[in-house]
């Protein structure tokens, strides 16, 4: 559990600090080689820590600690989730096996995600935000106040 626990820290603080790096460094400015060379460090270690060690861990930590096997079948709370070769009525079996696979895909899922956001985030920042809208007579025309000539066109 520490060692899953631990890999989880390390990806929101390397992620909190790409972030916060982000935020201080005006968009245009130049980037020198070796801020390029970190950069691309600090991705590709993201990445293997994100899409390696984190499900590793993970599926350690199950089958070890917390000793889901395939003989180990999950019934649910009260049992609702008891299969029908067991006497139940729920149409196939479920072992813990499976639900420690399904929580890997969820962690693959939830950190293709964030890859997705991070790099929109990087890509987006910067712009303006959206204009705000012109407001419309009831005709559909732009509405022109005194004094503001052409603005509104």
């Amino acid at each position: 559990m520490v060692a899953f626990t631990l890999s989880v820290i390390v990806t929101v603080a390397v992620t909190g600090g790409v972030l916060r790096y982000l935020k201080g460094r005006a968009p245009g400015t130049p980037v020198t080689w070796g801020e390029a060379m970190f950069g691309a460090m600090v991705v590709f270690f993201l990445m293997f820590w994100v899409y390696g060690v984190v499900p590793h861990q993970w599926l350690t930590w199950a089958d070890n600690e917390l000793n889901w096997r395939s003989d180990k079948l999950f019934v649910g709370p009260g049992g609702i989730l008891r299969a029908q070769a067991q006497g139940g009525s729920f149409p196939f079996t479920i072992t813990y096996v499976v639900i420690r696979d399904l929580v890997a895909v969820l962690i693959y899922g939830a950190a293709i995600g964030g890859n997705v956001a991070l790099w929109s985030m990087v890509q987006k920042r910067g712009r303006p935000g959206a204009a705000k809208p012109v407001e419309r007579s009831s005709f559909g025309r732009p509405l022109v106040r005194e004094g503001q000539e052409g603005a509104g066109a």
